[in-house]
């Protein structure tokens, strides 16, 4: 099963809709999600910014700002074609 890391903050508009539209997903396409939030790690702000949020698939960059969910659907089909 795959790990979607988000990277996000709190109070984060688009990060709570991204969370949300995952989590829509995560039983139909069986992948589990983590949520990290960025504010207060210095190493984490400086590399993810105002990207935020930032989602990754199995540790490999996917997108940022939103899930789309078709996007979101081919990415994860070809992660798993490619494993």
């Amino acid at each position: 099963m795959e790990l979607v890391t988000i990277y996000s903050r709190k109070e984060c508009h688009l990060c709570e809709d991204a969370l949300k539209v995952l989590q829509a997903m995560m039983h139909e396409l069986k992948f589990e999600v983590v949520q990290i939030f960025i504010d207060g790690n210095e190493d984490l702000e400086k590399q993810y910014g105002e990207q935020v949020p930032v989602t990754l698939i199995d540790g490999v960059h996917h997108d940022y700002w939103r899930v789309d969910p078709i996007r979101f659907r081919s990415s994860l089909e070809t992660h798993r074609q490619h494993r």
